[in-house]
């Protein structure tokens, strides 16, 4: 590191990035937390739907995600854009932008990407939560229909005595001819 440069320069080329660039840089990532969090709203409608057995509710929803995921996808390319212009790799994770930029990271970069990744962090959990409820909505839906028709359950094990090998196998019996 040359004498002129200070610790906190970054990886970014000698003179200031273009002020505008920057705050294009800002813009697209406050566009991408604004689309997490419809994404938020719409697992949370998800999960309502579900809770009032709601399924145009539930078939709404998984084409709302859709939509919003193929937004997500065009507002993440266009960051990446933004990213070649300020001279980062394209694809670099948010908690490096810091380190990338250095001097030249303002307060409404460090705002917007700290709203992304709170975003990105609550998304994931409300993710979470909506494959147990999706999970336990199945099992339910499974068990009442099993109720309806006398279908046993099917058992969950081979059970105490017996191993793998040596339980019934329904149907027929696969011949090997080439032996």
């Amino acid at each position: 590191m040359s004498a002129s440069q200070s610790p906190r320069a970054g990886i970014v080329p000698a003179g200031a990035p273009p002020a505008a660039v920057l705050e294009a840089l800002a813009g697209a990532i406050n566009a991408e937390v604004r689309l997490l969090e419809d994404l938020i709203g719409i697992m949370r409608g998800q999960r309502a739907a579900v809770a009032a057995d709601d399924l145009q509710g539930v078939d709404d929803s998984v084409f709302a995600v859709h939509r919003v995921l193929v937004t997500v996808g065009e507002a993440r390319r266009h960051r990446r854009a933004l990213n070649e212009l300020l001279g980062v790799p394209a694809d670099l994770p948010l908690r490096d932008l810091e380190d990338a930029l250095g001097d030249h990271m303002g307060e409404a970069l460090r705002f917007a990407r700290d709203g992304l990744r709170a975003a990105a962090l609550t998304l994931s959990q409300e993710v979470e939560l909506n494959r147990q409820v999706l999970r336990g909505a199945l099992s339910s839906g499974t068990s009442v229909v099993r109720s309806l028709y006398g279908a046993a359950e099917a058992p969950r094990s081979y059970g105490v005595n017996l191993r793998p090998s040596e339980a019934e196998t329904p149907g027929g019996v696969l011949i090997n001819r080439r032996a």
